[in-house]
């Protein structure tokens, strides 16, 4: 199992702190949802490209960046490309 494929398989203890939500929602313009659901779903998706640079992996979808640490599984932040 490639290390992409244990961090797929991991997702579901993917997890940001109350600092995270707020950050990642002001970010991408998200008013009243689920984050953590919403990122995952993103991951998650097929085309999704996830890249492991040091201690993060950076998953890059419809011009969206999310960070995650590969450690802890939690959402550090996400921001839109430019």
């Amino acid at each position: 199992m490639t290390t992409r494929e244990k961090f797929i398989e991991n997702l579901s203890k993917l997890h940001t702190t109350e600092k995270g939500e707020q950050r990642i929602k002001n970010n991408l313009n998200l008013s009243e949802c689920d984050v953590v659901e919403y990122c995952r779903k993103l991951i998650n998706s097929k085309d999704c490209n996830i890249k492991k640079q040091g201690k993060n992996w950076y998953c890059r979808k419809d011009g969206i960046v999310i960070t995650v640490n590969s450690h802890t599984i939690t959402i550090i932040t996400a921001h839109i490309e430019r």
